[in-house]
């Protein structure tokens, strides 16, 4: 085993990504492995929501009819194995529809499913347990659509070893695709946890898709031909190390800063991300350019993984409708503004009278005035503004009425009031998630292939949810004595990248040199971060160092307004806040503002 390599290729990073990541991959001749990653917390949302009206539904349509059905035959003739979760929560359902498109090819594929993470059964037990939501402390709500743990990547491992062509999988955690075949073939145990963490990071890098491929890239000048963009392929080894890189002939970018930043990607405590099978440590981690079209990751440390599943839930939180106007003109925020507290006061005014309640939530947020900067907007004074009203409610009549009350504004109030071409928006079904921990003993997994079923021996795990030590900051940094400071942009010294988990905002910083790491850090202290987005940012910021690669990650504790589907914001996932916070202003010595400002900073500091 030593030294055999594994390739898989990344072909989807969302329900909905592009229709070019299979075949192209498959094409390469480069991969063992096909691995689709469809699942978030938001699309379990909408996979819920879609079940409710159409039950034989629940899954990622589109790996059966668009994926598969442009693939299937090739990745047969191939011996290309295939592992998605586009099964959803309704795996079955999923594996019956590929069933169905293979017949109808003349092909007999070996699909297993694995199963076991649907716990909606254990909802009323868990909530007279006292069991509360991992984030809010809440009570677990009397009424879920959903509620699924997040398996690991020994089911998968199973079902191939079990002769399985192509495995589904229900909610499983997004790299458990990829660690389960490594684990097939390379013959990993559970007790294997640097090798298994290794794998976990393989995995996390190709999840995303293009995002490990030059996929935004704080240096997006430099990815060419974003067309054409290669999707990620991984080439492991036994060790669990791995190298990145994408078929020939193929647009973007494999660059040690990009894949950095995918590893910091809303991975949270970098010193202790939480997986099924392995509690990962990060922080550690080498990132080498090894040629300009491959890119080397080692490093990874892993440790006995905890005793619990997270489990990820949905809920009917009632309904929410939301409309838009825009404003052309002088004064264009202040008109925008106006208009969207007018819609929601006449809207109020009627559902009183018709003796409805009030609106649950109401929100009004601008476009094209910086209104996700707060203080640090620098275009107040745009002539061209967009005004969303949100609206939330228990009952769906008097969202209708909201609805109708937004058109008027065109002949009612400001000059300059148009919208786009398009109908009256209607309400639609407000999908709350919600997390909790639950013991992996009550939720056993299975393994269902040829009408058979079998147990998985899972590793029930006792390990700590704290990182094993405290790694506490980089060299002290001071300024030179007598020499002045002058401000530049952040993303003059480092690259960055957000995302999010929950309610909580991840961005990860890395330096454009690693000498800049001690500067960095001295500036960008969680009470200086917490003050440049305080107009977002309701709990704590979190810090966390990573020597290996020269970076830090910021957690912004209640950023998103609830995050996911239960935000009313139109960046409910903060994928913006990395650019934001690349403009924050940082004091450096003179001679280092001098040599950095002769060049625009993607042609400049690159590592």
């Amino acid at each position: 085993m030593t030294d055999k390599i594994v390739r898989i290729g990344g072909a989807s990073g969302f329900w909905g990504d592009s229709t070019v990541g299979a075949p192209q991959l498959v094409a390469s001749g480069m991969i063992d492995y096909l691995v689709f990653d469809y699942l978030a917390e938001t699309t379990m949302a909408i996979l819920a929501a879609v079940r409710t009206k159409k039950p034989e539904m629940g899954y990622a349509t589109d790996f059966v009819d668009v994926a598969m059905r442009q693939v299937l035959p090739e990745v047969m003739k191939r011996g290309i194995k295939v592992v998605a979760n586009a099964g959803g929560i309704n795996p079955q359902g999923c594996a019956d529809a590929l069933q169905a498109l293979a017949s109808s090819m003349n092909l007999s594929p070996r699909i297993a499913v694995v199963e076991g993470d649907d716990v909606s059964g254990l909802m009323a037990t868990l909530r007279a347990e006292g069991a509360q939501d991992m984030f809010t402390g809440e009570a677990l709500p009397s009424q879920v659509l959903s509620a699924n743990a997040y398996l690991g990547a020994f089911p998968v491992a199973s079902a191939l070893a079990a002769g399985a062509d192509i495995v589904i999988t229900g909610r499983g955690v997004d790299s458990a695709v990829t660690l389960g075949a490594l684990i097939h073939e390379l013959g990993w145990t559970p007790e294997d946890h640097d090798k298994l963490a290794g794998g976990s990071l393989a995995g996390h890098i190709i999840e995303c898709g293009c995002q490990a491929t030059g996929g935004l890239f704080t240096d997006w000048q430099r990815v060419p031909d974003w067309a054409h963009i290669g999707y990620p392929i991984i080439e492991c080894r036994a060790d669990g190390s791995f190298e990145l890189t994408k078929a020939p002939g193929t647009g973007g970018l494999i660059e040690r800063a990009c894949v950095v930043e995918q590893m910091l990607y809303e991975i949270g405590d970098p010193g202790a991300y939480l997986l099924p099978d392995v509690s990962c440590d990060f922080r550690q981690v080498r990132v080498e350019q090894v040629s300009a079209e491959r890119v080397r990751v080692s490093g990874a440390v892993g440790r006995p993984p905890t005793g619990s599943y997270k489990v990820s839930a949905t809920q009917l939180d009632g309904w929410r409708c939301a409309g838009m106007m825009v404003i052309v003109g002088i004064d264009a925020a202040a008109k925008a503004r106006r208009t969207g507290e007018a819609i929601v006061e006449r809207t109020r005014e009627i559902l009183d009278d018709a003796g409805l309640q009030d609106f649950t939530n109401v929100q009004v947020e601008l476009f094209g005035c910086e209104s996700l900067y707060g203080a640090n907007s620098r275009t107040q004074a745009s002539r061209e503004v967009m005004v969303r009203v949100v609206a939330d409610h228990a009952q769906k009549k008097a969202l209708e009425i909201f609805a109708r009350e937004i058109a008027p504004s065109g002949t009612s109030w400001s000059p300059g009031t148009t919208m786009p071409a398009g109908g009256r928006p209607s309400p639609s079904p407000l999908i709350k998630p919600f997390s909790f921990l639950l013991d992996k003993s009550r939720a056993p997994a299975y393994v269902r292939i040829a009408g058979e079923t079998t147990p998985v021996q899972v590793n029930g795990g006792a390990g700590a949810a704290k990182a094993a030590s405290d790694l506490y900051a980089p060299a002290a940094w001071t300024d030179p004595p007598g020499e002045p400071l002058l401000e530049v942009p952040l993303i003059q010294l480092a690259w960055a990248r957000s995302g999010d988990k929950g309610n909580i905002s991840n961005i990860g910083v890395i330096a454009r040199r690693p000498e800049w790491l001690p500067l960095l850090w001295a500036r960008l202290t969680p009470e200086a971060v917490h003050a440049y987005f305080a107009h977002m940012v309701k709990g704590r910021v979190e810090r966390f160092y990573l020597p290996g690669t020269a970076s830090l990650n910021l957690l912004l504790h209640d950023a998103l307004a609830g995050g996911g589907p239960a935000s009313a914001r139109f960046d409910p996932l903060g994928k913006g806040n990395a650019q934001i916070l690349l403009d924050m202003p940082i004091r450096v010595p003179s001679t280092l503002a001098a040599a950095i400002s002769t060049e625009p900073y993607w042609q400049g500091q690159q590592a």
